[in-house]
């Protein structure tokens, strides 16, 4: 999937979510004079659609309005900072690297330019997220891939998923995120766009099943860096290590998250 699939900018949660959500190829550009009005409201929350480019509205548009399946899961609760949480969400290939290292999953993340990247659930889910706004308790994205399974062999279509979330405290009192998606997917086959009613039960449990599996692996993550800062640390310094830069935050994160237990284990791994 977190901060955010795949694991769901993003294993922080984007990586999590980039394989978390049906979605297809689009290979038709949107009109660049239409003006297109997205709701403002989604399952009870209100998303500030009005920064969203007219041209990114007007592909969002027509998977919200004509959606196959519309899911809501959350609130969860991830214990991560809010400046960790974020850093993870907007680097998807380090959040999933570190998942996979920690034996969390089987996620997979690679950019693929400026606020977009490829990913992999590791369970017949794949495709490419591209972050469409963000602010400092938003983030909307848009989907297109492919899912795989005996039950639905592949399925292809697109995603729109709005993440709203908010800072809070556990019961130690220490930081965490409280996040909230709601996601809507459009099947790309006309045939089974058609069989909507019959199979939009099944498709909306994959999706929600996928959703909330992304973000519980981000909380799992989070629990690792708050219970096993070292082990996390071993981690991501065991060759190949992570970039120095990625290092060097997890250093200071980790620190900030677990001083005590972390302050020796750096300076012993440093170069």
């Amino acid at each position: 999937m977190i901060p955010g699939w795949w694991c769901w900018r993003k294993a922080g949660l984007l990586s999590l979510i980039a394989a978390i959500v049906l979605g297809t190829a689009i290979t038709s550009s949107p009109a660049q004079s239409k003006t297109c009005a997205l709701p403002s409201q989604h399952a009870g929350m209100t998303f500030p659609v009005e920064q969203i480019d007219a041209n990114w509205a007007c592909r969002l548009q027509p998977i919200i309005e004509q959606y196959t399946t519309a899911n809501k899961v959350g609130p969860l609760r991830t214990p991560l900072p809010m400046f960790v949480y974020f850093y993870l969400l907007d680097r998807p290939p380090l959040a999933a690297g570190l998942i996979n290292r920690l034996d969390l999953g089987l996620y997979k993340s690679e950019a693929r330019g400026p606020g977009r990247f490829w990913g992999d659930d590791g369970e017949g889910t794949s495709g490419i997220v591209e972050l469409v706004h963000q602010d400092s308790s938003h983030r909307v994205y848009y989907l297109e891939g492919s899912h795989d399974s005996t039950v639905l062999p592949h399925v292809t279509g697109r995603a729109v998923v709005l993440v709203k979330m908010n800072v809070i405290k556990d019961g130690q009192g220490n930081d965490g995120m409280e996040t909230t998606l709601v996601a809507y997917t459009k099947l790309d086959s006309r045939i089974l766009a058609g069989l909507a009613s019959l199979i939009r039960p099944l498709i909306g449990s994959t999706v929600a099943r996928k959703l909330t599996k992304g973000v519980e692996v981000v909380n799992r993550l989070g629990q690792e860096m708050r219970q096993h800062p070292d082990r996390v640390l071993f981690e991501a310094l065991d060759p190949p290590s992570l970039r120095d830069d990625e290092v060097a935050f997890l250093k200071q994160a980790l620190k900030s998250m677990h001083p005590s237990t972390t302050a020796n284990r750096s300076k012993m791994l440093s170069p």
